[in-house]
């Protein structure tokens, strides 16, 4: 009878905790066609100079999807930053730049998000065989797989201070979200169609490879030099370069910028 008892309160508490889920997803959804108040869409532009190149069909998209990050996302200040609403919409309207061309508005695998008033320390941990080697090193921004993202404000501002750098650390640490969608963070998104993966694979494996090559030989890119870090960062950089040189992409790096607007559905070059 206890046991009875024990499996009846378990299985309540799974349905109620589904019934709620699929409540809070419904009503982010809906929140995916609101508009924001005019006071936001002016922090917005001030925030965001993309924001005025789009076409008023992805600004209207572009608010939506604002909309339902600040209402999914928890954001925490360290080292006594004190969050502002410029801050939250910097970090969302750069971040849902990345979901305009798809039909999904919510982010996967985090609910936080932490800014640092500038860089951080971040410990990490390499090995040499059995030997761990660990290490400090300053950071702009992080994300933890299924954890937050973090950030430096320092950084955010010098990232959307020229948009045409290609370097935003939004945009790069919120492509990291995207990779780790299907649980393995390894520069390999879940794309639109099966038969994507193969040309996929084929033109990252190249285009990453060049990458390397370029700065072993300390040749200048297109992309920063921290995508030959691996196919994870290559994935990230890509992601910065695609939205914010765009138009050089596109002529100098064809294949990269047919495969990222494919995966992303949204034309840059075009802005």
């Amino acid at each position: 009878m206890i046991i009875r008892f024990i499996l009846f309160a378990a299985l309540a508490a799974l349905i109620y905790w589904f019934v709620q889920k699929h409540q809070r997803r419904r009503k982010l959804l809906r929140l995916a066609h609101e508009s924001l108040s005019e006071k936001h869409r002016e922090l917005l532009r001030e925030h965001m100079p993309l924001y005025d190149r789009l076409p008023a069909d992805l600004q209207r998209r572009l608010e939506g999807l604002v909309c339902v990050f600040l209402n999914s996302k928890n954001f925490f200040g360290s080292q006594g930053l004190e969050i502002t609403d410029a801050m939250r919409l910097a970090v969302a309207g750069n971040a849902s730049l990345l979901r305009l061309g798809g039909d999904e508005p919510i982010f996967p695998g985090s609910d936080t998000v932490i800014l640092y008033p500038d860089t951080f320390a971040s410990t990490s941990v390499t090995y040499d065989g059995a030997v761990a080697h660990e290490g400090v090193s300053a950071r702009a921004g992080e994300s933890w797989t299924r954890g937050p993202v973090i950030l430096s404000w320092a950084d955010v501002l010098q990232g959307i201070s020229d948009p045409e750098d290609g370097h935003n650390v939004v945009l790069h640490e919120y492509a990291h979200k995207l990779d780790e969608e299907d649980g393995t963070v390894d520069g390999l998104p879940i794309l639109r169609k099966h038969s994507d993966y193969t040309e996929w694979a084929r033109v990252m494996t190249r285009e990453f490879a060049d990458l390397v090559k370029q700065v072993e030989r300390r040749k200048k890119s297109l992309l920063d030099e921290y995508g030959a870090t691996s196919p994870p960062e290559f994935f990230a950089v890509a992601t910065e370069a695609f939205f914010e040189k765009g138009k050089d992409m596109r002529s100098r790096m064809p294949s990269l910028y047919e495969q990222l607007q494919r995966y992303y559905g949204v034309d840059p070059a075009a802005w």
